[in-house]
């Protein structure tokens, strides 16, 4: 599975946890200790964001990572491959 498709999800499972706590990207910069401009590169699933960001926004959130089989990709997932 192609890497960068891992941490566009990853990116969206943070948003959507984000989102389900009521908590803004500013407030959850705050909470992590990071800058908001880190977090929606988090969210955007971009490759040059370190791991430490991440388990610091998960950290914030009382979240860890876990391994779990990955899944096919969406046609939403892979839409922009065919553009």
């Amino acid at each position: 599975m192609d890497f960068s498709l891992i941490t566009y999800r990853l990116g969206e499972q943070i948003r959507q946890r984000r989102l389900n706590r009521g908590l803004t990207q500013a407030k959850l910069a705050s909470l992590a200790g990071i800058t908001r401009q880190k977090v929606i590169a988090i969210e955007r699933g971009d490759l040059s964001v370190g791991m430490s960001a991440y388990a610091r926004v998960l950290g914030a959130m009382d979240c860890e990572f876990a391994l779990v089989p990955a899944a096919m990709p969406t046609l939403e997932e892979i839409q922009g491959v065919f553009d």
